[in-house]
C-alpha cells in the first residue's frame, strides 16, 4: 500500500505578473512613524496575499501634504537628523523642526527608505514613492486609489 504525499506549493510572483496600483495618501495629520511604516509595507507588496520577499511586488504611492504631517511628543525640537558632507569638519545636526521649515518632502522620505529593505530592491521600491508638499501632483492619470475608506490604512493602525 503505497501512500501519496500531497504538498502545497506556496506561490512565488515573478516580474512578469506583479500589476501595481496607484495608491494616493493624504499626510495631513498623520502621524510620521506610523505613515511610513505603512508605506513602506505598500512599497514592499506586504499588504498582499501572493507577496515575494525576492520580487518587487509593491504598489506606487503618492503622498501629499507632507508639511501638514504631525509628530507625536516634543520630537520637533529634540530629534536630530545628522549629515555629513565627507570633508574634515563637515559633520552637522540639524533638528526635525529645522528640516521641516527647509524640505518637508525629505523627512517622509527618510523615513521611509529607513524602513525598506537595505539593498538593490530597497532602492527599486523607493523609486516608486513621490512626496509632494501640498493637495495638488501630476499623477491624476494613473488614477490613484484613496486609501482613506480602504481596508489597508484600517488593517495597519
Amino acid at each position: 500500500m503505497s501512500t501519496t504525499v500531497v504538498r502545497n506549493t506556496t506561490p512565488l510572483m515573478k516580474k512578469e505578473d506583479v500589476q501595481p496600483e496607484w495608491w494616493l495618501v493624504d499626510a495631513d495629520g498623520e502621524i510620521l512613524g506610523r505613515l511610513a511604516s505603512r508605506i513602506a509595507m505598500i512599497l514592499m507588496g506586504k499588504h498582499k496575499p501572493k507577496y515575494t520577499p525576492h520580487v518587487d511586488t509593491g504598489d506606487a504611492v503618492v503622498v501629499v501634504n507632507a508639511e501638514k504631517v504631525s509628530f507625536s511628543g516634543t520630537k520637533r525640537q529634540k530629534k536630530g537628523y545628522v549629515l555629513y558632507s565627507g570633508y574634515i569638519g563637515g559633520l552637522k545636526e540639524i533638528t526635525l523642526d529645522e528640516m521641516m521649515k527647509k524640505n518637508p518632502v525629505n523627512v517622509i522620505k527618510l523615513a521611509v527608505r529607513r524602513m525598506l529593505p537595505k539593498n538593490k530592491l530597497g532602492k527599486k521600491m523607493l523609486k516608486k514613492l513621490w512626496v509632494y508638499t501640498g493637495i495638488e501632483h501630476p499623477h491624476g492619470a494613473q488614477q490613484p486609489k484613496s486609501w482613506d475608506n480602504l481596508w489597508i490604512k484600517k488593517r495597519m493602525v
